[in-house]
């Protein structure tokens, strides 16, 4: 009987999201410093006349917590989101690091979805429109928007922005970004054309000639040919219009040093720039020999191709896979060029061992340009190895460039399908979800205090409404079931009190140690002397005054 009830006194009931776990008090102790190693009967939750701790935690993970607490191996459940299972560690007091290696790729792929997720809101591809609030807060007047202090600029500056730079924002934000798509793409189809020899027509000088007879005649000249002077006022009207655009968008940018900063609109800049710097050049320096290299400067205006991804999310989440996949690139752009210095000195000395009259390879730089066009399967023809060496040095550099362009290409592809997917997800997910208010417990702490019976009289200690539950004696304990025998009190009774009024009685589990309570002698005279209380208090009160 002794070894029964040492077992009893050792074990410890944990409820845990309603699911009963029942373990040893040295197995909580394993791991100190944690919530279950700290488990006292003082606790708040715990419950005297069930005998147990009550957690309002998820019950899944616990499992795995009381496993690793049993066996000292912390596995990742794979039914459950990596937030939540980190969040229940942190809450039992437990290293999310010490979760084993079998588990840890698993586990850790939700770190990677936050990531990028984080990206993607970097990105800002929503079209929820945002609060009066959040507006305030990103433009600077917050404060005077709480008093309520707004001026007219306050206003009408958001408002300017939204147009200009969020094209999904409203309906005239929509018709400003169709027109400043259809002037990016007009002014490169302007850029493009206007190189054409269809497009441009031919300067003409007129010469003066002497005539046999001492007289002067006249005649034309074409000395050069110019793009037709409708593209000039092409690139007039569209460039006014990148002007206004600019200046509109940064008066109105809620941040100026990002706006300026910002890579793209540093494109815009350079572009624009160089129009104007173009037709100053041509107005005063256009007898300088040199003025025309500033055409080649003007190529920076195709770079505007790259203000559409304010328009499109697919080139940011283009442009962002770039981005994400630097080492891949860089780790490609590396064994190219390590592939290309081997094989273009492999066939330059490859082509000198045999007699070969026609060698196309005269030193190892012309190797280089062989070797890239090889590897990277382009295959030009300008340049083939003639010698049997140099064939099979050129089939081990074209073998060679395939299997070292196909290995990062798939991590590559992974990143865009990543952003995309999670992209599409979000999309279809609901703008506004229902907020979870914090829920107050129940059950106050277990503090010392003194309730009230009917009428006002004062009851013994613990008789309060949120001590209700544990008025009674812990009799309940295994040892009482055990038929060790109730406690008595001052006065030699024991006194049966059901605190709810109905079940306890009826109860199966209970039914071998009913609930008890115990009184001073302070506590029945103050009973007596008030003639009031509870009918299942009269009799064991009367008992003790008799």
């Amino acid at each position: 009987m002794n070894l029964i009830n040492m077992d009893a006194e050792n074990r410890v009931v944990l409820n845990v999201g309603g699911i009963r776990h029942e373990t040893y008090k040295a197995t909580l102790k394993k791991i100190p410093a944690t919530r279950l190693s700290r488990l006292t009967e003082a606790l708040a939750n715990y419950d005297p006349i069930l005998n147990e701790y009550f957690f309002d935690r998820h019950p899944g993970v616990f499992a795995q917590v009381l496993n690793y607490y049993r066996t000292g191996k912390l596995h990742y459940p794979s039914d459950v989101c990596g937030p939540l299972f980190e969040e229940e560690l942190e809450f039992w007091g437990l290293d999310a690091n010490q979760v084993e290696p079998c588990c840890w790729m698993t586990y850790t792929q939700h770190r990677d979805t936050q990531e990028t997720l984080a990206v993607l809101d970097r990105l800002d591809l929503d079209t929820e429109k945002p609060s009066d609030e959040e507006i305030a807060r990103k433009f600077g007047f917050e404060e005077d928007y709480y008093k309520g202090t707004l001026s007219w600029w306050q206003h009408t500056k958001p408002k300017i922005w939204s147009l200009f730079d969020e094209p999904y924002s409203s309906t005239a934000a929509k018709i400003i970004g169709v027109m400043s798509v259809f002037f990016i793409c007009v002014s490169i189809l302007s850029f493009c054309l206007k190189t054409h020899p269809d497009m441009k027509v031919p300067v003409i000088k007129s010469v003066v000639l002497r005539t046999a007879a001492n007289g002067t005649d006249y005649t034309v000249d074409k000395i050069d040919t110019d793009a037709h002077v409708a593209f000039f006022y092409i690139e007039c009207i569209c460039n006014a219009w990148f002007t206004f655009e600019i200046l509109v968008r940064f008066v109105a940018s809620p941040n100026k040093c990002e706006f300026i900063n910002s890579s793209v609109n540093i494109i815009d800049y350079i572009a624009t720039a160089s129009f104007y710097i173009d037709l100053l050049l041509r107005k005063f320096a256009s007898h300088l020999e040199n003025a025309d290299i500033m055409e080649f400067f003007s190529i920076i205006r195709i770079m505007r191709l790259f203000k559409l991804t304010r328009h499109s999310s697919g080139l940011k989440i283009l442009i962002q896979t770039f981005r994400a996949s630097a080492k891949e690139l860089t780790l490609l752009v590396f064994f190219l060029v390590l592939g290309i210095v081997i094989f273009a000195s492999l066939v330059y000395y490859a082509e000198r061992i045999q007699a070969n009259p026609h060698n196309d390879f005269k030193s190892i730089p012309l190797g280089l340009w062989w070797a890239l066009v090889t590897m990277t399967t382009v295959g030009y023809g300008d340049m083939v190895p003639k010698t049997y060496i140099g064939m099979f040095v050129g089939a081990l550099c074209a073998l060679a460039g395939v299997l070292t362009i196909a290995l990062p290409v798939p991590v590559i592809v992974s990143n865009f399908a990543m952003y995309y997917s999670h992209t599409q997800a979000r999309a279809k997910l609901p703008k506004k979800r229902r907020r979870v208010l914090p829920v107050e417990p129940t059950r106050g702490p277990r503090l010392p205090g003194q309730g009230a019976l009917p009428g006002g009289l004062p009851g013994p200690p613990g008789m309060g409404p949120q001590h209700r539950r544990m008025n009674a004696v812990k009799t309940n304990h295994p040892k009482d079931m055990l038929g060790i025998g109730p406690k008595t009190g001052a006065l030699g009774v024991t006194a049966s009190l059901n605190p709810n009024g109905v079940g306890l009685d009826t109860n199966p589990a209970l039914a071998m140690g009913k609930p008890k309570l115990e009184f001073s002698p302070s506590q029945v005279n103050l009973a007596q002397d008030s003639g009031q209380c509870y009918t299942t208090l009269k009799s064991p009160i009367a008992a003790a005054t008799n």
